[in-house]
């Protein structure tokens, strides 16, 4: 009689474990057919998604354009510097009616008023060389320098953009590393929560064990959708970098390998940067100064320019006393314009450049010293990176002997259930922290080439052979 009553306790509690354990294995199957699906899409590279993105990013597309307008715009100053001709005609009509004093021809034939009707008609071809004009030769240096200052600016477009999307790609894979630790995370603690529920059912084990393992469970099923949702995020921004969708970005190469920063002195990366685009553009931005204040200069000298003209010109008339006929008029020579005084405007035309000029100066030295900075603190992190990804794979290999050990122990009675889920909580919470570490270094490595100013395409090319072909 009491066994029986004890089969009918033990059975709806047997049934509702049975139940739970169908409920976990169909979401376990599931997440992993969501999972396999992932792996087996179509994978790109990282070189791939860059030269997607350098057609579809928008940021960069424009900086493209503005550079190539740049162009033209040189070649229009040194239209200042060419010849010009131009071709200019005029048909003029006068009429001319008086009522006294009228010619005596006129008065000759009885008409006391007189009319005059005269039409000119005119063509004439202009031609202009400038010989001598300061300002507009400073124009044109300006223009030069500006074209260089456009490069510089689509270089760092280029840079920004390969930064960007080394960012979006590995972001995507740490997000998808996180959700597979996760996953394995709660599996381990599902199965925790079955070994802690069994144990109480047959008195080994207190209601307290079970309590604390279904806490464990139910935080992990919440940090899944967390992840989950983190990488659909991520996911949907790297669409958005590249403009396409569902984009796969290839894992890493396991196991992995980071290399050392190459040249390993801090020093080394800041001498780099005396070419950065952004400490060429302050430059650029000093010299137009400069040749800005010899275009000021240029309004006290004179400008010379060689002219010629060729006209043509036939007047039509019915006015007795007016000549009527044609002729042609040419005409060359050189022009010669000298400023006298110009109320006081070039004088404080310089001293505003002039200012200006010490202004750009002091940009040069703030971009120098902002340059500088950026590359040493960006050589510090992905220093104290590497450091970190040691560390953090030795703390990874001591948890997981942890967990075995402590797993051990739980099931010869040495250990209790909490020692368990704290060993496997700090192994999944060492392995989030190495993952973020090695893909923080990843991308620092790229932040810290785009701060010194050495970014390339081949950079990338190199950072690709980290991940699966």
């Amino acid at each position: 009689m009491m066994s029986k009553s004890v089969k009918t306790a033990v059975s709806p509690t047997g049934q509702r474990v049975a139940a739970k354990k169908r409920a976990l294995a169909m979401a376990c199957s599931a997440a992993f057919l969501s999972l396999a699906g992932w792996t087996h899409a179509q994978a790109e590279n990282l070189v791939d998604l860059y030269q997607a993105a350098k057609g579809y990013d928008a940021a960069y597309l424009s900086a493209k354009a503005q550079a190539e307008s740049v162009q033209y715009q040189v070649e229009q100053t040194y239209a200042l510097l060419r010849p010009s001709l131009g071709l200019k005609g005029s048909i003029n009509r006068s009429h001319f009616g008086a009522d006294t004093d009228v010619p005596s021809a006129y008065a000759m034939l009885g008409q006391t008023t007189y009319n005059a009707n005269t039409t000119t008609k005119s063509i004439a071809l202009a031609g202009k060389m400038p010989l001598l004009n300061r300002a507009d030769a400073a124009k044109v240096d300006q223009a030069e320098q500006s074209l260089i200052a456009a490069q510089a600016d689509l270089t760092i477009a280029e840079n920004d953009l390969a930064a960007r999307l080394t960012q979006g790609y590995f972001d995507v894979l740490a997000a998808q590393d996180v959700l597979n630790t996760t996953q394995a995370n709660k599996k381990a603690l599902a199965e925790q929560l079955a070994s802690a529920k069994r144990n109480f059912e047959v008195g080994n084990a207190t209601i307290t064990d079970t309590r604390e393992a279904q806490a464990r469970f139910d935080l992990a099923s919440a940090q899944e959708i967390a992840a989950t949702n983190d990488l659909r995020v991520k996911r949907i921004a790297l669409d958005q970098l590249v403009g396409r969708t569902d984009v796969t970005p290839s894992p890493l190469l396991a196991p992995s390998k980071l290399d050392t920063l190459a040249p390993g002195q801090m020093d080394d990366w800041v001498a780099q940067t005396a070419n950065a685009p952004a400490v060429r553009k302050a430059e650029v931005g000093l010299k137009v100064a400069k040749l800005e204040i010899e275009k000021a200069k240029a309004g006290h000298w004179p400008t010379l320019d060689a002219v010629a003209n060729l006209s043509r010109s036939k007047i039509d008339s019915n006015s007795t006393s007016a000549t009527a006929g044609s002729g042609t008029t040419a005409l060359i020579g050189v022009e010669l314009n000298v400023p006298l005084y110009a109320g006081g405007a070039i004088q404080n035309r310089i001293k505003e450049v002039l200012a200006l000029s010490d202004k750009a100066e002091r940009d040069v030295d703030n971009a120098k010293r902002s340059v500088a900075l950026a590359t040493r603190q960006a050589f510090s992190g992905v220093q104290s990176g590497l450091a970190q990804v040691k560390a953090y794979e030795a703390a990874e290999a001591s948890a997981k002997l942890a967990l075995e050990a402590t797993q051990l122990g739980y099931r010869v009675g040495v250990r209790i259930n909490k020692d368990v889920l704290d060993a496997q909580t700090q192994l999944t919470s060492t392995q989030k922290d190495l993952y973020k570490a090695r893909y923080d270094v990843i991308v620092g490595s790229i932040k810290l080439k785009q701060a010194a100013g050495t970014l390339k395409a081949d950079d990338l090319v190199d950072l690709n052979k980290l991940v699966a072909q």
